[in-house]
């Protein structure tokens, strides 16, 4: 397995093709959620050094510097901008840097456990991790593996926030279609009202021309004997 120094160095000297490539090789939206990976740096670099390493990288892919193959490099860029700005903001960065230390822990307890079984079983407790390249490669794959573990979460969380307004924006819309129901519906029985009452007047006012014209039998009197 090739181990993650000679992989930097070999990169470090690609051309704009080969960087391009680089970012956009199969399963790079897995590799490239590490953005020390995509920028080609080690996780202890200060800031301005990283700063600059992105700029030589964004020139180098650039579209305007690649115009055979500009679709390519702009998505290169893209991802390039991703990483520098996840980086160059202290809090994102402080998180990234969380993350390496995470993976070196349970790296180191990994191994731990390692030696533990092969001094149970009476064996030599040499591990391949021993190798300072190949630690260090342990160490990358760990790295690689929480970063995606981040995404996958920051996935969930947003489609459960995605969900959450779209549910809260339907019962909005459902309350703003029955508030203009009983809009319109009081609009309409106010608009009926003065229909209403002259139809209930001109009623009573025939109602009682009637009853003054109406023939009223005399009552019977009683005979006297």
């Amino acid at each position: 397995m090739i181990n993650v120094l000679i992989i930097g160095e070999r990169d470090s000297v690609l051309t704009s093709k080969q960087q391009i490539d680089r970012l956009l090789r199969a399963g790079s939206s897995y590799f490239n959620l590490n953005p020390y990976e995509v920028l080609q740096v080690d996780y202890e670099l200060p800031v301005d050094e990283i700063k600059k390493k992105y700029k030589r990288l964004s020139i180098l892919v650039h579209p305007d510097k690649n115009t055979d193959d500009s679709e390519r490099a702009q998505q290169a860029f893209e991802v390039i901008n991703r990483a520098w700005k996840i980086l160059e903001n202290e809090k994102t960065r402080k998180r990234c840097l969380e993350i390496v230390a995470e993976a070196t822990g349970m790296t180191d307890l990994a191994i731990a456990e390692k030696r533990k079984k092969l001094k149970k079983e009476g064996k030599d407790t040499r591990v391949e991790e021993d190798d300072p390249l190949k630690y260090r490669r342990a160490v990358y794959v760990m790295t690689i593996k929480l970063f995606a573990d981040m995404e996958r979460k920051r996935r969930e969380l947003e489609q459960r926030d995605m969900e959450e307004r779209k549910r809260k924006r339907e019962t909005e819309i459902e309350a703003e279609e029955k508030a203009k129901v009983d809009k319109e519906w009081q609009k309409n029985f106010e608009e009926s009202r003065q229909g209403r009452v002259s139809s209930w007047q001109k009623f009573q006012h025939k109602k009682t021309k009637t009853s003054k014209g109406f023939f009223r039998p005399p009552k019977n009197k009683m005979e006297q004997r």
